[in-house]
């Protein structure tokens, strides 16, 4: 590699994202929407090479061209950055019906550092403190701030619904 390519790359190393997207342009013709710093360095240093020392044979070419036919192809084309995607307000995913669980509406209470806790049993879910979570270890991590097992977090007051039942 030459010593110009070598002061080339140096510099490369303190250009800000912007600025290596621009210089990505000019070497290679073509913008780009990517904005990983190492790639677009390795990128424009790999193209700064190839222009300087010469680039792929013919033979690589052909063999390069060859293994591309038998590539599998994306079958759609990615997404367009400027058409973002709808982010669903909530995301309400049906539960199966847990035979440890109470029947829907079944307030469990459990006494937790001093306060009462008010879970409502759902059809979808559980309301706990003005919100729905899918699960009861998503109230139990809430409450206690840690992964935890709802079962277990709320197993006295599920045994006593069943008993009671």
């Amino acid at each position: 590699m030459e010593l110009n390519i070598l002061n080339e790359v140096a510099a490369l190393q303190r250009l800000t994202i912007g600025q290596l997207r621009q210089r990505f342009a000019e070497v290679f013709g073509e913008a780009t929407p990517a904005s990983n710093r190492t790639w677009l360095v390795k990128r424009i240093a790999w193209r700064l090479q190839a222009i300087a020392e010469g680039d792929l044979s013919e033979r690589a070419r052909r063999r390069a061209a060859e293994l591309a036919q038998d590539a599998d192809l994306r079958l759609n084309p990615p997404r367009s950055k400027t058409t973002p995607a709808a982010a669903p307000e909530s995301v309400s995913v049906p539960t199966p019906i847990d035979s440890r669980l109470p029947p829907p509406g079944t307030i469990l209470t459990r006494p937790y550092k001093g306060q009462q806790l008010h879970v409502q049993v759902l059809h979808d879910g559980f309301a706990y403190a003005g919100n729905v979570y899918p699960s009861l270890s998503a109230v139990a991590k809430v409450i206690t701030g840690t992964h935890t097992n709802g079962f277990l977090f709320f197993r006295n007051t599920l045994n006593h619904h069943k008993e009671t039942a």
